[in-house]
């Protein structure tokens, strides 16, 4: 199979527009307190906004255009009702400091929620896949990535603990098995379940411990110069050093062949060790934590993606579950102990089945 890359429909690059009062994507009260804050900003130079994206979260972004002289910035609308925005100023003087690229916190209103930041770009690793070779510029992401844990020190994000790691799994089970197919689990099922869930942990917390970005990946990292540019950080963590290599490696958006995947992989972990990072010594054994944080991230992805559209009304996300259950399916195949997952998923969607083809 060759190369593939998956563009999501929902996710566009930013065009900009004449000036506008956002009337369609904020409500008219939340509009004029940002207008009347970008305004402050600007010490009153004319500028226009436009909206530069959105997230699964609260969050909105919008593209400050500024005339004399002509350069845009970036302002974060965060209702604090909904979001907090220290974590972000937090964690961008963390990463920051380590040497990456990210925005530059240039003016903040924490009570209202809103940040003024430096732009990165409008330019998605995602869209710039479309016609630029990827080797560079995963190459860039990865060492992007090293800098981040090297720079790792315990007590300064929270722990990526059982509890939230537990949690992201309970998701699965509430959102995408009860709600998104409508299905129930008998005892036999919910034990089986929580047996794997139990061999997934354990070997998540038996990693070590470092920054992780927690969405480390196509949509989150910019075209830039530095590159790569690094947005949406905010809920970063101290955990398994293994995952943010596994949210670049095995994106929701995009898809590579395993051979190219495994090669970035190697060349990732070879550089880690070259930089006195805590990765296993002997691959094969980095490569199983790689593997098993996988199977984490899959199944607390698809309970959110499942939350998003039942809960949240945001139908997006629909189009790359089927990628990510690919991911879960191929990751419980290899390995004896997560094939209880595996036929369990064949119960509950017999015509998704992935069969066994290889157990170690």
């Amino acid at each position: 199979m060759g190369d593939k890359i998956r563009k999501t429909s929902h996710y566009r690059p930013i065009i900009p527009i004449p000036a506008s009062p956002l009337q369609h994507t904020l409500p008219p009260q939340r509009n004029e307190q940002l207008q009347e804050w970008v305004h402050r900003q600007c010490k009153g130079e004319r500028f226009s906004l436009a909206p530069a994206s959105s997230d699964a979260s609260f969050r909105r972004y919008f593209r400050v255009s500024l005339s004399a002289p002509s350069r845009t910035v970036i302002v974060m609308d965060a209702p604090p009702d909904k979001e907090d925005c220290r974590p972000f100023v937090h964690v961008a003087g963390l990463f920051a400091a380590a040497g990456v690229h990210v925005p530059k916190v240039i003016a903040q209103d924490l009570e209202q929620g809103f940040l003024l930041l430096s732009d990165l770009g409008a330019t998605t690793y995602l869209q710039a896949l479309a016609n630029t070779e990827p080797d560079g510029l995963y190459r860039q992401a990865f060492a992007a990535l090293v800098a981040i844990q090297r720079a790792s020190q315990p007590g300064s994000l929270p722990d990526y603990d059982r509890a939230l790691l537990e949690r992201e799994l309970r998701l699965f089970p509430d959102w995408y098995i009860a709600k998104h197919i409508g299905r129930g689990l008998s005892t036999e099922q919910v034990h089986r379940l929580d047996q794997v869930f139990e061999l997934i942990l354990a070997n998540n917390l038996a990693q070590p411990r470092v920054y992780v970005h927690r969405d480390y990946h196509s949509r989150n990292l910019m075209l830039s110069d530095p590159n790569p540019g690094i947005l949406d950080f905010q809920d970063a963590v101290y955990g398994p050093i293994t995952y943010d290599a596994v949210s670049l490696l095995k994106d929701a958006y995009v898809e590579w062949d395993e051979e190219r995947a495994l090669d970035w992989l190697i060349r990732y972990w070879e550089g880690a060790r070259r930089a006195g990072l805590p990765v296993a010594y002997d691959f094969a054994e980095f490569y199983r934590d790689y593997e098993w944080m996988g199977a984490q991230r899959h199944i607390k992805v698809l309970g959110i993606f499942a939350r998003l559209y039942h809960r949240d009304g945001k139908d997006g996300y629909l189009k790359d579950m089927p990628l990510v259950m690919r991911y879960l399916r191929a990751a419980c195949a290899r390995y004896r102990e997560l094939n209880p997952l595996l036929r369990l998923l064949d119960e509950l969607e017999p015509d998704g089945a992935t069969r066994v083809v290889h157990t170690f």
